[in-house]
């Protein structure tokens, strides 16, 4: 049985103050949620929301890592200096990090490579752009990228791993995949891993869906044999939206 793991990405928002609030309400509203949970402030807000986190069951993510442990690499952040805070879940691959900073698969699979190795979970986030389906090539281009941010990856270290389904062009456009269509992409995300893998490893995977998730469709989408979760963008920026995605099978 898989578990159930939804996460929410606060992106560019959130001062210290902000977030070490939403945090507040995020605790007290979750208080004895079975469910994983991540919340993944940006990096300046990262040690207040620690605080406000600790002892509560829900895990610190970080939005975004670097390739190297350490050196000279101007304005990033490393996986140690990740955990010295108290991050648990770094994601990578997003679609952001690719498109707009031209963040490569060898790159991605090199920070995932890293953070597996120091312990870190990661949530590896593959999807397609709106012209990529139309021309037909979904599953080629999210292949490529399940296959290249795997590579060097054993089947043990894989427990590590969370893939989150993300079409690029449902991401914050309101637009959201079918549940039918998105269970679609789960559903051969699954029958690559137990090709590279095993039938097994494929089953285990988590699998989350993201892209314009909100308490109105987080149901229907849970209900779908092979989504396992979301990656919640804008509607994890409030309590009163995060609250009943999270909450999706107690009617809220």
């Amino acid at each position: 049985m898989r578990t159930v793991f939804i996460a929410g990405n606060w992106k560019m928002h959130k001062t210290r103050r902000e977030a070490a609030a939403l945090a507040d309400a995020l605790v007290k509203a979750l208080s004895g949620e079975k469910k994983k949970i991540m919340l993944a402030p940006p990096f300046t807000a990262l040690a207040a929301v620690a605080e406000r986190l600790s002892g509560s069951g829900i895990l610190l993510g970080a939005q975004n890592c670097a390739p190297e442990e350490q050196g000279a690499h101007t304005g990033e952040v490393s996986v140690l200096m990740l955990k010295d805070v108290g991050v648990r879940v770094v994601i990578l691959g997003h679609s952001e990090r690719r498109h707009i900073y031209r963040e490569w698969d060898e790159l991605i699979n090199k920070k995932l490579r890293l953070a597996v190795q120091q312990g870190l979970e990661v949530v590896l986030c593959v999807g397609e752009t709106q012209a990529e389906r139309e021309q037909g090539v979904t599953n080629k281009v999210v292949g490529q990228q399940v296959h290249s941010g795997l590579a060097g990856v054993s089947e043990e270290q894989l427990a590590g791993v969370t893939i989150a389904y993300e079409p690029v062009w449902a991401i914050g456009t309101g637009k959201t995949a079918t549940p039918s269509d998105a269970d679609e992409v789960h559903r051969f995300i699954r029958s690559l891993l137990a090709e590279k893998y095993s039938s097994g490893a494929g089953e285990r995977m988590v699998i989350q869906y993201g892209g314009s998730v909100k308490p109105g469709n987080a149901a229907e989408l849970m209900a779908m044999p092979n989504i396992d979760g979301f990656l919640v963008g804008g509607a994890s920026l409030a309590a009163e939206s995060f609250v009943p995605i999270v909450q999706f099978d107690k009617g809220a």
